[in-house]
């Protein structure tokens, strides 16, 4: 049933490695896990091995977190090494957003996915815009806020990002810039944050899928494909050092302009994805 031409198959693995690099860079770059790259990529992977329609997007999404874990690891600790992890913040958002995410995945197993598109799209919008065009003028503060509504943010965070299927760099990041900090240390934080959310998503993807194993391609555990695991997570994980570099090495305004036109992008192929 799942079985193509070992020639489909080979430039398969070359176009899912070729996406690996790229979404490793970015990973690095802007603190995210690629996810709007994956997803889309792996769709047509399975497509093709003709998983059925109904389960089709939960596989791409559960399989995008796993492959999403060691880069972002990656990313995270390259960060960290550089010392522009601020690291009460990961310690303190960590648990709110692992329950974030769990809510959001009960949610999202019910509720229609356009729900989320618009939601994405509208979020990625108003940050592009203050990227790109408002600067300090949007900011909340200049300095973090109290343990409260920290935790609080990494909630929302967690929350949000399972029902985008994102690992939450583009929300972090909105949150730590609108309370004054630079956008490289709102990166590094970021990465930190998207590893107990991508995590946490994978485990849940993999039980929500397990009622479904006799529709899935084989190596899969629930909603999560080990060949699509394996075949990009290596690659996307060693590039994310080249992203880490570039992020450290862009003036700040420059790396506030190429994460607006990244959201914008983004943005983009969610609305084409509802026409």
């Amino acid at each position: 049933m799942y079985g193509f031409p070992d020639g489909d198959i080979a430039l398969l693995a070359l176009c899912i490695a070729g996406a690996g690099i790229l979404v490793g860079i970015l990973a690095g770059l802007f603190g995210i896990g690629g996810g709007a790259i994956i997803v889309p990529v792996l769709y047509e992977v399975f497509r093709l091995l003709s998983v059925p329609e109904d389960i089709r997007m939960q596989l791409c999404i559960g399989t995008s977190l796993a492959i999403i874990i060691p880069t972002t690891v990656r990313s995270y600790l390259e960060h960290k090494r550089k010392g522009a992890v601020i690291p009460h913040v990961v310690r303190l958002w960590a648990l709110p957003a692992i329950i974030g995410v769990a809510i959001g995945s009960v949610i999202a197993s019910f509720a229609p996915a356009a729900v989320f598109k618009i939601a994405f799209v509208i979020f990625a919008g108003a940050i592009a815009t203050k990227m790109l065009f408002a600067g300090d003028r949007w900011n909340l503060g200049s300095e973090l806020p109290s343990r409260g509504p920290l935790a609080f943010y990494g909630f929302l965070t967690g929350f949000f990002s399972s029902l985008v299927g994102v690992s939450g760099g583009s929300l972090s990041n909105a949150v730590l810039t609108l309370y004054g900090q630079p956008l490289q240390r709102a990166v590094a934080t970021s990465a930190g944050i998207g590893v107990p959310i991508t995590v946490a998503g994978t485990f849940g993807y993999m039980l929500a899928g397990w009622p479904h194993m006799t529709q899935l391609p084989p190596l899969s555990i629930g909603f999560v494909s080990l060949i699509g695991f394996a075949l990009m997570a290596p690659v996307s994980s060693y590039t994310a050092r080249y992203g880490v570099a570039l992020a450290h090495w862009l003036p700040r305004r420059k790396l506030e302009i190429a994460f607006g036109i990244f959201l914008i992008l983004v943005a983009l192929r969610f609305v084409a994805s509802l026409v």
